[in-house]
């Protein structure tokens, strides 16, 4: 289902150099664009680099990454493998997860370890393997069948009620609610760019960030910012006028935020026309 829908169906059908994601962080001032066609390559590859560790279909992975375009690329070589994972937000599962860790009797085989200049750790020898050398290692692999009923990962709500509990979304149901969903509930084209204001590793993050837009073969964009201060209020009509967002999904608490720190709509106000031109 996701595994050659999200990706595969766009390259053959001539797609291929269409943008897929726009990954955008003002904290580190990075901006990366990948097109259906290379990240295909580099889903197909990472995906080789899992199965050489010997993750396979059914098995659990766990994403313990922060807003990254590499967080994506993992989520969907999982989804290649038939694997099921596990997303984690650094800042809101670190002491749940280490608490895990710490009560398991269960020690993982192998991490796959993203090292970036701002912040190098430390390897642990004969566990841990740099994200390069498992992309240098890989070797491109295609799709692994998957029942429509299989699950395609698993997701811990916050925790806001009680203990957080696991939602299992399957393969089948998911992708076509989700392809029905881009077209008819948010009138977006598969030449449009989409925005949804959320972090990977929430629902959101998952279904209108990732795998709703791919799907669909349109355009989505990955903001690892904030709402505000990052640098300011006008964050998102940045990204709106910068990229051409069609539309956009955000919280009611989100544009509270953007209005009690620019209540007159000063940083608005000269983007206003461009806005109208893209955001429908």
């Amino acid at each position: 289902m996701f595994r050659q829908n999200a990706l595969d169906v766009h390259v053959n059908n001539g797609r291929g150099d269409v943008v897929a994601l726009h990954y955008d962080c003002p904290l580190t001032g990075t901006k990366t664009t990948r097109t259906y066609s290379q990240l295909l390559q580099e889903v197909s590859t990472f995906a080789g680099g899992l199965q050489k560790l010997g993750v396979e279909k059914g098995g659990r992975v766990v994403i313990y990454m922060p807003a990254v375009l590499e967080a994506t690329v993992a989520m969907l070589a999982c989804a290649r493998l038939g694997a099921v994972h596990s997303h984690k937000g650094i800042v809101d599962y670190g002491p749940l997860l280490n608490g895990v860790l710490k009560r398991s009797t269960w020690k993982p085989s192998h991490v796959v370890m993203l090292q970036r200049d701002l912040c190098l750790f430390e390897m642990a020898k004969g566990r841990d393997i740099d994200w390069r050398d498992a992309m240098a290692t890989g070797r491109p692999i295609d799709a692994r069948p998957v029942l429509a009923t299989d699950p395609l990962y698993l997701l811990y709500t916050s925790g806001t009620t009680g203990h957080p509990k696991g939602v299992v979304r399957d393969n089948g149901g998911h992708a076509v609610a989700l392809k029905w969903a881009m077209r008819n509930v948010l009138d977006i084209a598969p030449d449009d760019t989409f925005f949804a204001a959320s972090d990977m590793g929430w629902t959101v993050g998952h279904s209108l960030g990732v795998y709703g837009p791919l799907i669909h073969g349109c355009t989505s964009i990955l903001y690892a910012g904030k709402t505000v201060r990052t640098p300011n209020a006008s964050a998102y009509w940045r990204l709106i006028t910068e990229y051409g967002i069609k539309s956009m999904f955000t919280a009611p608490t989100a544009l509270r935020a953007i209005r009690r720190e620019d209540p007159e709509g000063l940083l608005i106000k000269h983007l206003r026309e461009d806005i109208r031109k893209t955001l429908k």
